[in-house]
C-alpha cells in the first residue's frame, strides 16, 4: 500500500467497523456512497454526494463516525467532508460537526420542605437530578484561533482542563471587553474537561443568573436547597461575574466557592474588568478571585483576526477571496463579534441575494454595520512601509524600471493603497505611485488580488505588510 492509498485504506477499515454496528440497510443507504479523497495527518477528508447526506450523517450517525475514526486514526483524528459540486457549482468542504456536549451524571440533591433550615430531627428527601452542563457544543479550543491577544489564556485553559482543580489556575479569572472571546474559551475549558473527565460535574452559569436563582430560593424559602445544589458542582462556570451584585447572593456565593475549591473542584470567571477594578464586591470575594490566574484577553491583532475569518467561512462551507477576507480584517478591529457579525452578513448577501463576494460589498456589509471609520494610513505611510519591508529606497520604488522585484513591490503597494484606502481612487494612486495612469494601476490591483490566492509568497508579503500598517495605526 502506497502512502496516496492510505486514505483508501483507512476509510475502508472505518467502513468494516461501522457496518458493524448499524443496521445494513441503512449502511448500504448512507455509507457505501462515500469516497475517500486524502488524508493529512489525522484529517480525513471524505466526497459525499450532496449536503443533504451531509447533514443526515452528521444528525444521525455522528457518535458512531467519531469513535470510529478515533479508533482506527487515533485520539486526534477529524473528518472533513467535501460535498460533490453540481454542474459548475463549485465543491465546498465543512468540518465534522465538533460533536454534542456530555451529559452531566445524575446526582442526589437533599429537598427540605420550606420551613426554614432544618432542624437536626428533620429528614430531607432525595431527589435525583441531572444537572445540564448549559455548554455549547461549537464552543472548542479546536474552534478558537490563538494569538497574541489571547494565547496565555488559551495555554492555562489546557492546562486546567488536563487537571481541573490541580493546577495553580484555580480560580482562571478571565477579563477583556466585550466580544473578545471570554465566553468561548470559558466554555471551551468546560467542553474539554467533560470529554477527558466525563464524571466530573460542570455548570456554566452567569453571574446574573446566579443572582435571579438565589433571589428565587430566598423567596420560596428554599435557600438549602439551592447551596445543595451548587455545592454539588465539581467545575463552575460563572460568566459576567462583574453582574453578581447584592450582599446576599455574594455571601451566598462566597460559601460556594469556599466548598468548590475547597474540595478540589475548578473555578472559572470571566468579567468585563479585572478583579481589582470591580465595584461594589466584597473585599474577602475580590481576594479569592485573585488566588488563581488572572488574564486579560486583549483587542485581536491583524493576523489574529484574518485568521479567524479564515477558519469560520471554512466552517460555514463558503470559498471567499482572500482579498475580501483581508479587507474585512482591516476595516474591523474591535473584536471577535463584528467580525463574525461582518462575514455572516457578507455570505447571506451572497447566498440570498445570489451576489459576488467581493471588495467592494464587504466594504459596504462594513459600512451598515460598524459605520464608516476614520483611516489613519495614508499614501505616504503605505509606500514607505512597503519601501522598508522590501529594502529599497522610495525612488526605485516610483522609478520606471521593470525589474521584476520592484515591479512587484509597486504593485503590491498599488493594491495596498487600494484595498487599505477605499475612498482613494485610482487615479490618486497612480499619480503618488510613479504618475501611471488608473488602468495601470486597476491591472496591478486585479494582478495581486489573483496571485493572494494561489502564491504563498505574494499572500506572506501583503500579510506582513497589512499587520505593519496596522500595528502602527492601533499603538
Amino acid at each position: 500500500m502506497t502512502e496516496k492509498e492510505r486514505h483508501i485504506d483507512v476509510w475502508d477499515n472505518c467502513l468494516r467497523i461501522i457496518g458493524d454496528i448499524i443496521d445494513p440497510r441503512q449502511f448500504a443507504t448512507w455509507f457505501t456512497q462515500i469516497r475517500p479523497i486524502s488524508l493529512e495527518g489525522s484529517k480525513l477528508t471524505v466526497e459525499v454526494p450532496s449536503d443533504f447526506v451531509r447533514e443526515y450523517i452528521e444528525e444521525t450517525y455522528l457518535d458512531v463516525l467519531r469513535k470510529t475514526l478515533r479508533r482506527v486514526i487515533g485520539a486526534d483524528a477529524r473528518l472533513i467532508y467535501y460535498v460533490k459540486p453540481v454542474s459548475k457549482a463549485p465543491g465546498m468542504s465543512f468540518p465534522a460537526a465538533p460533536g454534542t456536549v456530555q451529559v452531566n451524571r445524575a446526582v442526589s440533591i437533599p429537598s427540605y420542605q420550606p420551613s426554614g433550615n432544618p432542624g437536626p430531627f428533620v429528614f430531607p428527601g432525595v431527589n435525583r437530578v441531572q444537572i445540564d452542563p448549559r455548554l455549547k457544543a461549537e464552543y472548542r479550543f479546536e474552534t478558537l484561533v490563538e494569538g497574541e491577544c489571547n494565547k496565555m489564556g488559551i495555554v492555562a485553559g489546557g492546562s486546567i482542563a488536563a487537571a481541573p482543580g490541580k493546577t495553580s489556575f484555580n480560580p482562571l479569572f478571565l477579563f477583556a471587553g466585550p466580544g473578545l472571546g471570554k465566553t468561548h474559551l470559558a466554555q471551551a475549558i468546560g467542553n474539554a474537561i467533560k470529554e477527558r473527565f466525563p464524571e466530573l460535574i460542570v455548570l456554566y452559569v452567569s453571574g446574573n443568573e446566579f443572582k435571579t436563582q438565589y433571589m428565587d430560593a430566598v423567596k420560596r424559602n428554599m435557600l438549602t436547597s439551592f447551596m445543595a445544589y451548587y455545592m454539588k458542582i465539581d467545575v463552575l462556570i460563572v460568566d459576567d461575574i462583574h453582574e453578581l451584585k447584592g450582599q446576599g447572593s455574594q455571601n451566598t456565593f462566597f460559601n460556594v466557592f469556599n466548598h468548590i475549591h475547597q474540595s478540589g473542584g475548578q473555578l472559572i470567571f470571566t468579567s468585563d474588568r479585572a478583579p481589582s477594578d470591580l465595584q461594589d464586591f466584597e473585599e474577602r470575594l475580590l481576594s479569592r478571585f485573585k488566588w488563581g490566574l488572572n488574564v486579560e484577553l486583549k483587542k485581536p491583532d491583524f493576523k489574529t483576526r484574518l485568521g479567524m475569518l479564515r477558519a469560520r467561512s471554512f466552517r460555514e462551507g463558503m470559498s471567499i477571496p482572500d482579498d475580501v477576507l483581508v479587507h474585512l480584517a482591516t476595516r474591523i478591529k474591535t473584536n471577535f463579534r463584528e467580525l463574525e457579525g461582518a462575514l455572516i452578513s457578507l455570505m447571506a448577501h451572497a447566498t440570498i441575494a445570489g451576489r459576488e463576494i467581493t471588495v467592494a460589498l464587504a466594504d459596504q456589509v462594513v459600512s451598515d454595520i460598524v459605520g464608516e471609520q476614520q483611516n489613519d494610513i495614508s499614501l505616504d505611510g503605505i509606500v514607505k512601509t512597503v519601501c522598508e519591508y522590501f529594502n529599497i529606497t522610495r525612488e526605485t520604488l516610483l522609478s520606471k524600471t521593470r525589474k521584476r522585484q520592484i515591479v512587484q513591490a509597486r504593485q503590491i503597494a498599488m493594491y495596498e493603497c487600494r484595498n487599505l484606502l477605499p475612498g482613494c481612487s485610482l487615479a490618486t494612486i497612480g499619480s503618488t505611485l510613479g504618475g501611471k495612469d488608473h488602468a495601470t494601476v486597476l491591472h496591478a490591483c486585479n494582478t495581486v488580488a489573483a496571485l493572494i490566492s494561489t502564491d504563498k509568497e505574494i499572500r506572506r508579503y501583503v500579510a506582513d505588510l497589512e499587520e505593519m500598517l496596522l500595528v502602527t495605526v492601533e499603538r
